[in-house]
């Protein structure tokens, strides 16, 4: 079967105060920050991959440039965060679990082949740094045996950051549907995740990529930092 990635790009990205939605910010060697996560989802998966993206924001820019994808229009981006474009994606999904990617995430390609064997065996996960623990990140705690127990930006001693990488299996999709649906419109997708781990049991794995580079692209200096795996 196909593997079905959702790419999250309805934002307007406001701190990065760019003209175009943040996933066409330029890097270093010539590509957008979107064109270096498909060609990592190319690289990982051949051609058996589905590239949903969530649009809002300018979003002929980005259909002009992706007419490979699919796309779905979070037609109040200005007005909700991202749980509710991926409730939508999610929505309107094929049977079977999705991998999804925050559209503004610089990564290494090795990534993808570490996630892949979770993704095979469906298993829930979500992409973890331990590296650094910044207070304006997504955090995370574990539970006794090893799965995500809290994920937020108002984790008390977080063990780490969320990447923006994840992965909903297909037993877990609909609790996740349900629960994306509940929460608040400003909430980001993680809270989705929470309330699901803790009324329905939904267990997440996390995947530590502290090795590998991921870089979230919200600042001018995080676009810097991720600028620093490309040769000029």
């Amino acid at each position: 079967m196909s593997k079905q990635v959702i790419i999250l790009a309805a934002g307007m990205g406001t701190r990065l105060a760019r003209p175009l939605p943040k996933p066409l910010t330029e890097l270093r060697d010539g590509r957008s920050i979107m064109k270096q996560q498909m060609d990592n989802l190319s690289q990982a998966f051949g051609d058996n991959f589905r590239a949903m993206i969530v649009v809002g924001f300018k979003l002929e820019a980005i259909i002009e440039r992706f007419p490979e994808a699919t796309f779905v229009y979070n037609e109040v981006y200005d007005q909700t965060n991202t749980s509710k474009s991926l409730l939508k994606a999610l929505r309107a999904s094929n049977d079977g679990g999705a991998l999804w990617l925050n559209g503004d995430v610089v990564f290494d390609p090795e990534v993808l082949n570490r996630v892949l064997p979770l993704m095979e065996s469906d298993q829930s996960f979500v992409v973890v740094n331990t590296a650094k623990v910044s207070d304006e990140e997504v955090k995370y705690t574990l539970s006794a045996d090893g799965f995500i127990a809290e994920l937020s930006k108002q984790v008390v001693n977080g063990l780490g950051e969320a990447v923006g990488i994840n992965f909903v299996s297909a037993t877990d999709k609909k609790a996740l549907i349900k629960h994306l649906a509940e929460v608040d419109d400003q909430d980001y997708f993680e809270r989705g995740i929470e309330v699901g781990i803790a009324t329905d049991g939904l267990r997440f794995q996390p995947v530590d990529i502290s090795d590998l580079y991921a870089v979230e692209v919200d600042f001018a200096e995080d676009l810097e930092r991720a600028n620093e795996h490309f040769k000029s």
